[in-house]
């Protein structure tokens, strides 16, 4: 693999271990030549659906969008990487099990708000904003009344060190 740094072509491995929901394979890799490290993740390539724009036009799923979204969203937010790529994964899950050829973008972008709500509200209401187009501050008040009136659920986030365990 070609190294991001120096572009060198020879890297070795260092470290290899299941990532996300176990479809994944995180590897820390180091440059023989500048001895940067660096993480690569690996899955298989699958056929995904097409995604349906708004305005009608069709491409093809671009994980890099969807992990640049999530990462815009969840931007100086206390949320651990592993949790991201859990996200990601349940998320291209959920399309590929769809079963279907083509998939509006309008479904995945409440697939990516239903996995924000889960990890972070702060980014869930940046996300929302964003892809719903809010005009004005009722909208973000809307959106923040909503996620007052749900239900406390489990977080899918480990405790931090500050807040007590469980005996």
């Amino acid at each position: 693999m070609r190294c991001p740094f120096c572009q060198a072509q020879e890297t070795r491995v260092i470290d290899s271990r299941l990532a996300g929901e176990g479809d994944q394979v995180r590897r820390r890799r180091e440059c023989l030549q500048c001895v940067e490290r660096f993480t690569t993740y690996e899955s298989a390539e699958l056929v995904m659906p097409q995604v349906v724009k708004r305005d009608g036009s069709r491409e093809v799923l671009d994980h890099r969008k969807l992990r640049t979204g999530l990462l815009r969203a969840l931007e100086k937010r206390p949320v651990a990487t592993e949790a991201i790529e859990a996200a990601i994964s349940r998320i291209l899950k959920r399309i590929r099990h769809s079963g279907e050829r083509e998939i509006p973008a309008r479904q995945i972008g409440e697939w990516v708000m239903d996995e924000l709500r889960e990890l972070d509200q702060v980014a869930y209401v940046r996300f929302a904003s964003v892809y719903r187009s809010f005009q004005d501050v009722s909208a973000f008040r809307e959106v923040i009344d909503g996620l007052e009136q749900l239900q406390p659920r489990e977080s899918r986030l480990p405790p931090s060190d500050d807040e007590p365990k469980d005996q």
